[in-house]
């Protein structure tokens, strides 16, 4: 391998290393989720198999849905939820958001 190939590939890690560190310090610097970032956090939360999502029950995902009610607008709420839920591609999709919905009234 040629120097020149080697000074290259070397600017290029420090390139992508340093667009790396920017990129956490402005997730670190960000005081709530995104829409995105509370979408895969409840999907993370799931326990699911190919028909239903189990524990819509547990205390994380009510407590995370009481997070997504006071962070997001509400436009945003059946968007994360529903995407979420699709997400875990089950098939009792409606029965799951519903569910999940009901916590947002409360």
């Amino acid at each position: 391998m040629k120097s020149t190939d080697m000074a290259r590939r070397d600017r290029e890690i420090k390139k992508s290393r340093k667009k790396e560190e920017v990129l956490q310090k402005k997730v670190e610097q960000r005081d709530t989720l995104s829409v995105g970032e509370f979408i895969n956090k409840l999907y993370s939360l799931f326990y699911h198999d190919e028909q239903k999502i189990y524990n819509l029950d547990s205390a994380e995902i009510k407590n995370l849905v009481a997070e997504i009610k006071d962070t997001l607008s509400e436009k945003d709420w059946d968007n994360v939820l529903r995407k979420a839920v699709r997400k875990s591609k089950v098939t009792q999709r409606e029965e799951a958001f519903q569910k999940l919905k009901q916590y947002l009234a409360v």
